[in-house]
């Protein structure tokens, strides 16, 4: 599992992270040009220079949200069983860490508010820069899983969908609506762990069968 590699420096991150804080303690109208520049003891003409208009610093806020979730290269060499286990475990911790966290909790309560507002495009970018890099992420995970004997599926869409679920369940919804005391590191673990040994028992091979297909 690595961190998504996107091409910006150490000193763009630190921006972006800086934009994130200013969006959870401030809303919306906090994440200005101006603004960010001002947090960040950067100028305007940087801003511009590397994300664009604000639509391009909320798409990279969001991008640089969702690298968070660990994503899997594949080298093509073969996964063990247990590694295969390990990378779903680090990727379900990390998708309950990033999902579970104040920043992701302000993009989604952001975006529900905008959701009927005409010309509001920060679902859509929620959805193409956050939650699509990290489904593409998972489902290269998953491929390499079933190439390597470790599971099975028919549709690998249908798959994925099924560990999203087992892994977030209705956290995230009720985490939104304001409930708390579940975002402890411990009981976040437990979940994913939990999540991944009921993936397995959906879709894993038994060694007997692996050894007699």
């Amino acid at each position: 599992m690595s961190e998504n590699t996107d091409g910006l420096t150490p000193r763009q991150h630190a921006v972006l992270e800086c934009a994130l804080s200013l969006l959870v303690t401030g809303g919306e109208r906090a994440v200005t040009t101006a603004g960010v520049a001002r947090a960040a003891s950067c100028s305007k003409e940087s801003l511009y220079k590397w994300f664009g208009d604000r639509d391009g610093l909320l798409a990279a806020m969001i991008a640089h949200q969702a690298s968070k979730v660990r994503t899997y290269s594949d080298d093509g060499r073969p996964l063990e069983r247990g590694q295969f286990r390990a990378h779903l475990v680090a990727f379900a911790q990390d998708l309950l860490r990033v999902l579970s966290g104040d920043v992701s909790l302000a993009l989604n309560r952001l975006a529900i508010g905008q959701a009927s507002r005409e010309g509001s495009r920060l679902g859509q970018l929620l959805v193409e820069q956050g939650r699509r890099r990290i489904d593409q992420g998972a489902a290269a995970l998953l491929e390499s899983g079933r190439r390597c004997g470790h599971i099975v599926y028919d549709d690998l869409d249908e798959a994925y969908r099924t560990l999203y679920g087992l892994v977030v369940r209705d956290l995230h919804v009720r985490m939104l609506l304001g409930e708390e005391g579940m975002r402890r590191p411990e009981d976040l673990s437990v979940r994913a762990e939990r999540a991944v040994d009921q993936f397995f028992t959906l879709h894993g091979v038994r060694e007997k069968e692996r050894a007699h297909p």
